[in-house]
């Protein structure tokens, strides 16, 4: 998808870039498959903030997405791609043959119009969503299930897509976008193809209130603080953090520290780890 530079008419426009909305077909959501969106600002129930950095943004609606398999063997036809301002990805309002419509994440070159279906086993084609036992090796894919019948969980933001490499008995090997190479059951579903909005990567915000309106307040270094606010903190002038102690702002050893348990349930499934 194409992106397009700002002419610098303004500070907060030189050097912007955005993407072009233009493949869009729809502006407003469907209304039965919104929700309203309460704003919690990175707090938790007690009113704690358990998540830095959040507040303010723009009201939005969540809309529902179907990552699942419960309409297998039903045709649906592409009614619209629209943008979802919860995720990277656009999405596509499906219209089923049985009258019921959702939404999806589309994928890269879906258009309105288009015929796609869900199934154990179908055509391999641009948004049509099978097991991967029965996806031909090379093929892209995304909305990747982790285990039968949970629902897409893996490869799902803008642009992203893993690659079938293989099959070995009743699994078969896939590698990731951040190129772990990793075994899933072949009853797993999968949907052909890349995930939409692939030029995300290249949008360049331009100015501090297109941040604060995605709800992103200001991330404060932790070594500009005082000595109560974080391990870094304190001293005179511009202190070092100490390379062999880097800490979190609770005091967990970070930079490099690694944080995945040892004995995990799905080291069993992976052939390579990521870099």
């Amino acid at each position: 998808m194409p992106t397009k530079k700002k002419k610098p008419t303004t500070p907060g426009q030189r050097g912007q870039v955005v993407v072009d909305y233009s493949v869009l077909t729809k502006k407003e959501p469907e209304k039965r498959l919104t929700i309203s969106l309460k704003k919690r600002a990175g707090r938790s129930r007690e009113g704690k903030i358990t998540v830095r950095f959040r507040g303010g943004g723009f009201k939005r609606k969540y809309r529902i997405v179907d990552f699942g398999e419960e309409k297998k063997g039903v045709p649906a036809k592409v009614e619209a791609i629209e943008y979802d301002p919860s995720r990277t990805a656009f999405l596509m309002l499906l219209c089923y043959k049985d009258g019921d419509r959702r939404y999806r994440i589309a994928p890269e070159g879906i258009k309105v119009g288009d015929e796609i279906i869900c199934d154990d086993k179908t055509e391999i084609k641009i948004g049509n969503r099978m097991k991967l036992k029965n996806i031909p090796p090379g093929t892209p894919v995304y909305e990747i299930e982790l285990k039968p019948g949970q629902g897409g969980k893996l490869v799902r933001s803008a642009g992203s897509s893993a690659q079938v490499l293989s099959r070995e008995d009743d699994y078969v090997i896939l590698s990731l976008p951040s190129k772990e190479i990793r075994k899933f059951h072949g009853d797993c579903f999968a949907t052909i193809g890349q995930v939409s909005n692939a030029s995300h990567s290249e949008e360049v915000l331009g100015k501090a209130g297109r941040s604060r309106l995605r709800g992103r307040r200001p991330h404060v270094r932790g070594s500009a603080m005082g000595a109560h606010d974080h391990p870094h903190g304190g001293g005179e002038g511009k202190a070092p953090i100490g390379l062999k102690h880097p800490k979190t702002p609770w005091g967990k050893p970070t930079l490099g520290k690694k944080t995945r348990k040892s004995k995990k349930w799905s080291d069993k499934f992976i052939i390579k780890r990521r870099k």
